[in-house]
């Protein structure tokens, strides 16, 4: 069912003049020495719902980090950093629901816009059971602002598998719908499992061999695409488990940042047996250090690491990927950052960004690269997802969506108030 369909959105009511409760999702990197935000691109991709919000009492809600973590820091950089990106004034409340926020958010005229401390500074967001409803509705967070606001509006989509108060805890009390991020993020995601565009290619590639397998096994099981290239130190564990010689300083890599790697490594076969022709490995790679090439059917020398694919894997790559309707990238090919390793994750990304294919990218490996190479802005849609993007793709439950579908039971048979 599209999005539209499922929940509600910012179309579905008049927000002018009304008090929004807007959740994001702003976690960013920071300078551990200075404090400073490093990086903004979450704060970017919410400035279309806040824009729509113009004319609203806006009173923005996040999260940063956890408690123990370097990170795990106060709103008030983040307020002041939303500020110079909207060039508007963004008030910053050091509390939650306390009276201060209560007077504050009663005393909001139209256009003005509060930024509240960082969620996760109360024990009321991370450890109520998620699948007991009447106990969100009773902590203070749900209780105290509650009552305060007209809409509730949930854009944080690099948390929509999480079930925490701020997120999913309001659906029963007003109607909760999806900002302008989650509503594309959705659509856009939704088109990619269900479209039907084929051929349809997704390329797994990077380090996490656990997140790779989780989507394959979903992709090619629900039959949604019509192969995986694999690439990195994903396309390792698969020639591994294929019975290839990786050689010994790959295996350790594997073992040593995968503690369930035999687990792993078992899963990776079964995909093989049971999708062999659709699965395609690497045929030859560039070492590190020697720098030379070498085919995979070749033993790997113990001292080298597979720090890129050779030119006929990029070859056949390409070829697959310039016949596909639909890519979906997710991982760089190899050490992409070292100059001598980055010829291949660089072909495949600028072969996929100037196909006319419905083209999807996520990870923020794979966004870094996309960006050193200006090719961002050539894809139809890039993810702000990170595990949130692994855990949809992979067909896991989604708390927020399944939340904000509730909301619209709830509250969708209204007028929606225009």
């Amino acid at each position: 069912m599209p999005s539209s369909g499922r929940f509600l959105t910012m179309d579905d009511y008049d927000l002018s003049n009304k008090s929004v409760y807007l959740r994001v999702d702003v976690n960013s990197p920071i300078n551990p020495m200075t404090g400073e935000i490093m990086d903004v691109s979450r704060f970017v991709s919410h400035l279309d719902t806040l824009h729509e919000l113009v004319d609203s009492k806006v009173v923005i809600v996040g999260h940063q980090s956890r408690p123990g973590n370097e990170d795990f820091a106060s709103f008030r950089l983040h307020a002041g950093q939303l500020e110079r990106l909207l060039n508007r004034p963004v008030k910053y409340v050091d509390s939650l629901f306390n009276s201060e926020v209560r007077r504050s958010i009663g005393n909001m005229e139209k256009g003005e816009i509060i930024m509240l401390e960082n969620s996760r500074f109360f024990s009321e967001e991370i450890v109520i059971d998620s699948r007991d409803i009447q106990a969100m509705e009773s902590t203070h967070i749900v209780r105290e602002l509650g009552p305060l606001f007209d809409y509730f509006v949930i854009d944080a989509f690099p948390a929509i598998h999480r079930a925490q108060t701020t997120l999913v805890g309001f659906r029963r009390i007003k109607p909760n719908l999806a900002g302008r991020l989650v509503e594309k993020e959705v659509t856009m995601l939704d088109r990619l499992r269900e479209g039907n565009e084929h051929p349809k290619v997704a390329i797994l590639a990077g380090s996490k061999i656990s997140d790779s397998i989780s989507v394959s096994e979903h992709f090619l099981g629900k039959s949604i695409v019509d192969s995986i290239l694999v690439g990195g130190v994903v396309a390792n564990a698969f020639l591994w488990a294929s019975g290839k010689n990786i050689g010994k300083r790959n295996e350790e890599l594997i073992i040593k940042n995968n503690k369930n790697y035999k687990e792993l490594l078992e899963k990776c076969k079964k995909l093989l047996a049971s999708f062999k022709n659709k699965i395609i490995m690497p045929v030859d790679f560039v070492l590190n250090p020697s720098n030379n090439l070498i085919e995979a059917d070749a033993k790997i020398p113990d001292t080298d690491l597979l720090a890129d694919i050779g030119l006929e894997t990029a070859s056949l790559f390409k070829e697959i990927i310039s016949k596909s309707k639909a890519v979906f990238v997710n991982g760089p090919m190899g050490m992409y950052e070292i100059e001598n390793y980055s010829f291949g994750t660089r072909e495949i990304l600028e072969t996929v960004a100037g196909s006319n294919a419905l083209t999807i990218a996520g990870g923020g490996h794979t966004i870094s690269a996309l960006e050193k190479l200006g090719l961002k802005r050539k894809f139809s849609h890039v993810s702000t997802g990170g595990g949130a993007l692994i855990s949809y793709l992979s067909g896991e439950p989604m708390p927020v969506l399944e939340s904000l579908a509730e909301s619209k039971k709830l509250f969708g048979g209204k007028s929606h108030g225009k």
